[in-house]
């Protein structure tokens, strides 16, 4: 659950704030504009991950080792028109 704190509110009431930053992110507004954002160290440590710990696309889209080997694939060629444009 998302919590909305204005700058004003945000200094008078830090520790709620804290309090509220363990059930969601808490958005903290300067002139009605959303300048920062209060996490618990547990949510900020899952969007710090090592570098190592994240996945790429390509990890991601990776098939596991085994599956899929006996599948076999043989697209045939394609043959394309060549056009040799005339530069003269």
């Amino acid at each position: 659950m998302t919590t909305i704190y204005t700058s004003r509110e945000f200094n008078q009431h830090a520790s709620e704030a804290k309090k509220s930053s363990l059930a969601g992110p808490v958005i903290i507004t300067d002139r009605g504009r959303p300048s920062h954002v209060l996490l618990s160290f547990a949510d900020y440590k899952k969007l710090s991950a090592p570098a190592g710990a994240q996945k790429t696309i390509v990890d991601l889209l990776a098939m596991p080792a085994g599956i899929g080997d006996d599948i076999e694939f043989d697209p045939p060629k394609a043959h394309l028109p060549v056009k040799i444009p005339d530069l003269s």
